[in-house]
Formats: structure tokens, sequence, C-alpha cells
């Protein structure tokens, strides 16, 4: 049985994640209402994943789950856990041309073939008849040979990702795969990216061990073009490291130790985010400094 003072600690520390919660949602939140994702619908969900996360990460040992057991740490009635205990599973499905997109960029930005001497992708002949295997065909060739290459190229051109050429090279807008259009491709990559940067976050918080990379630095009181000055920056050395991850990634994939125990993924990301200072962030902020002067 708790104490008075670990109850009192225990109560704070829940306060504490659940004013975080209502900021960190506040962007979901807002996601979901664009899309037209009202609070019933979202509800149904909600008391999905609680009663998901409750089943596989609470567990007792030697002990099988109950719903009862489930209820009491949801807060879910007994009869809406059983009913999505029973529920046939479903998996989340992943955007092919996301995945697709991602490897044949992640190749285009690193391989020694398809790089300049500046470490920039080479416009590449769109057709193994011009290009040999320095061409757009044979890049997609060396990730999939189940899909053609045009009608990859074809939506690559719709959503902006590369454009053709006076010499009919197709050449990469971006060193990124970062869609100026193409909704399920941004979905894919939010969900993905959000999710593991929660996860990681959570790790840290739960105080499990070892401790995930999760780092970042913050300021405040900055003018637009001093923003603007530090977003130049950050994209220019952010992408130095992403790319050399993605080449190192690239060369142990290519050459795995033990084909067996290859059953590990990972995701190293950047974002820099920007926007007019409001009240409840600079308090967050300044709340933050107060216990520790350092960043990131």
């Amino acid at each position: 049985m708790l104490n008075k003072s670990e109850a009192i600690s225990n109560n704070t520390a829940q306060q504490r994640v659940h004013t975080a919660m209502h900021r960190v949602l506040k962007p979901l939140i807002k996601l979901a209402l664009a899309q037209g994702v009202n609070f019933t619908m979202l509800l149904e969900t909600l008391k999905s994943v609680f009663v998901q996360v409750a089943e596989e990460e609470f567990k007792l040992a030697n002990r099988e789950q109950t719903d009862s057991r489930i209820s009491l740490l949801t807060g879910i009635h007994r009869k809406d856990v059983h009913r999505l205990r029973n529920e046939p599973k479903t998996t989340a499905t992943q955007s092919n041309s996301a995945t697709l997109g991602s490897q044949l960029v992640g190749l285009w930005i690193s391989h020694a073939d398809f790089i300049d001497a500046d470490g920039k992708p080479k416009p590449l002949p769109r057709l193994a008849s011009a290009g040999g295997d320095i061409s757009f065909e044979r890049l997609m060739a060396r990730v999939s040979k189940d899909i053609r290459a045009r009608p990859v190229l074809d939506e690559w051109l719709r959503v902006g990702v590369v454009n053709i050429d006076e010499n009919d090279c197709v050449c990469l807008n971006t060193e990124a795969f970062i869609p100026t259009a193409g909704f399920d491709e941004k979905l894919y990559f939010f969900q993905q990216n959000i999710h593991d940067h929660i996860a990681a976050t959570t790790h840290n918080l739960m105080n499990q061990t070892p401790p995930m990379l999760e780092r970042c630095v913050y300021y405040d009181n900055l003018a637009h073009e001093e923003i603007q000055e530090l977003k130049a920056l950050a994209e220019d050395q952010g992408m130095i490291a992403l790319k050399a991850v993605n080449k190192r990634a690239l060369e142990l994939q290519a050459n795995p130790k033990d084909v067996i125990l290859a059953d590990q993924r990972f995701t190293f990301a950047l974002y820099f985010y920007h926007a007019k200072e409001d009240l409840e962030t600079k308090t967050v902020y300044d709340e933050h400094q107060n216990k520790s002067p350092e960043n990131g």
C-alpha cells in the first residue's frame, strides 16, 4: 500500500502526464477535424488502442490477461473490453508507394553509381537503352523486379518528386521523399515518424534501458529572418547526417552478418518546427529552462 507522500507524488506525476498529453494531442486533433474525423469516430479508436496496449504491455507474469483486469487498467466498461478483444484483428497497412519511394530515393542519394562527385543525385536517363545500368529503369530494378519503372515515374511526376529535363533524364527535385502532393504517402510517413518519435520518448520517460536517442534544440525570442537562417542551417547539416546514416544502413542491409538475426528496424529522423510564440508554448519552455539550462 502506498504511503501518503508516495500517493501525492504519483498523483502529481499523473497530472503532469495528463497536461503533457493535452498538448501533444492538439495537432493530432487539428488533423482529425480537418479531415472530418469527429470525437465519436475517434472515441472507438481510443478504446481499441487502450485495450490493445493494456493487453500487450501490462500483463502479469504467469497470469492470463482478463477482461476484468483490462477494464480496471483502462477504465473502459468490461462489455466493451470483451467486444474489442474478440473483434477480428486488423493489421495497419503501409503505403506501398511510400515504402518503395523511400527505398528508391535512399539508393539514389547514397549509392556511388547514382551520385556525382559532390555527392548529389545524378540526373538519370529515363531508359536503360540510353543509360544502361545508370538509368532510372535500372535504379527501379535494383529495388523491385515486380514493378515497372514507368508507373512509378508517372506517379512521381504527378506528385512533384522528379522532373524530366531536355535530355530525357529524370531529375530528383528533393533529397528526401517529400511529395508536394500525394496524401497517402504523406500520411504513411506521418504515422511512421510520429509513432516512432513518441515511442522513443515514452521509452525514456518510463526509464527503460538502454535509453534511446532523443534530442532537440529550442530557443525563443527570435525574429522571422533569424528563424529562416536557422532553418536553412538545420536543413543543410541535417541532410549530411541523414545521408551518412542512410548510406551505412544500405551497406549493412546489403551484406548482413546473420540473416536469421536480421529482424530489427530503426528510424532516424529530423524535423524543424517554427511558429509564433504563444503563452502555452512559452510557459512550458520557461518551466523547463528553470529546471535544466541545457538544450537537447
